[in-house]
């Protein structure tokens, strides 16, 4: 079970994993070797899994977000092993939720235009068999939380 102290570490974290340690140590009152200790921890029991870089998607030449809304004909386990293939190899496609209701899965899709869609649209269609797909342009992001919520841990 975290405690407070584990909870603020990991929002920290989330807001900027190079904070050095001092800081975060200062932040969470404690010294650098316990702060380190629990870092440790929480990375050992899971509830830090990675740390990477985020990039900047405009730097990168990819201002352009698509969202894309999936209905599938077919729910076997064939069809769908073909299709988490066919989603993971387009590396434009970051991410892929499955959903209840009307709809089988969104894709969220990061283009550097909104003409480049039609070559993600065309890899897809040429990997797996949709029943319907419709995309919606993202005009602009009203809020892209970097981190999670720490108080349900």
């Amino acid at each position: 079970m975290l405690d407070d102290r584990d909870r603020k570490i990991l929002g920290l974290l989330q807001a900027d994993a190079e904070t050095p340690l001092g800081e975060l140590a200062e932040s969470v009152a404690l010294s650098p070797s316990a702060c380190s200790r629990r870092i440790a921890r929480l990375k050992e029991e899971g509830y830090i899994g990675r740390m990477t870089a985020e990039l900047d998607r405009r730097k990168m030449g990819l201002p352009t977000t698509v969202f894309v809304i999936v209905r599938t004909g077919s729910h076997a386990a064939d069809w769908l092993e073909k299709f988490h293939a066919a989603v993971g190899a387009i590396p434009e496609i970051v991410e892929v939720h499955r959903l209840t209701g009307n709809f089988d899965y969104i894709l969220k899709i990061v283009l550097p235009n909104v003409e480049h869609y039609d070559v993600v649209y065309k890899q897809l269609v040429s990997r797996i068999e949709l029943f319907d797909m419709s995309a919606y342009i993202s005009m602009e992001t009203v809020k892209a939380a970097k981190g999670l919520p720490t108080n349900y841990a």
